[in-house]
């Protein structure tokens, strides 16, 4: 039975985001976040411009860029409560370097996070991220999607 997850899904003002509401329906949101999903969670998603994606990521993280997803998890247990910020401008031009579809992107980067909000981990040991990239190409594959990696 997979989890429940209480979504809330948002966009900010940015150059295109049209397209990215169009890829981005709650359903498919809703589906890519629950393969990912240990226990009930209640997460806020929200696709941002690279303006306030690179405030973010200054203001909590102390790099001066815009990233493509940041995630903000604040419990894991008994319920996953978490934010991910995702930078629209960033996800639809490194979809676009690495030859990949808008749509795959997104399903890689919020399954990504949402394994973050867990408490994976690819930043500081290297067995871990060999555990989280291996889980996130299986868990893509369920998908239908390709290797992201």
């Amino acid at each position: 039975m997979t989890p429940a997850l209480d979504l809330s899904l948002q966009f900010g003002a940015f150059p295109g985001a049209a397209a990215h509401r169009q890829v981005l329906r709650a359903a498919r949101v809703r589906r890519w976040m629950a393969m990912a999903l240990l226990r009930p969670a209640e997460v806020a998603v929200r696709i941002v411009g690279s303006e306030e994606g690179q405030t973010l990521n200054r203001q909590y993280r102390g790099k001066d860029y815009a990233t493509n997803v940041l995630t903000f998890d604040y419990t894991r247990e008994p319920v996953v409560s978490a934010d991910l910020v995702l930078c629209g401008p960033v996800v639809e031009r490194e979809a676009r370097e690495q030859g990949k579809t808008l749509e795959a992107h997104y399903a890689h980067l919020l399954v990504h996070g949402t394994l973050h909000a867990q408490g994976y981990d690819h930043e500081h040991d290297e067995r871990e991220a060999a555990i989280m990239e291996s889980l996130e190409v299986l868990m893509l594959g369920a998908l239908g999607y390709p290797n992201p990696y």
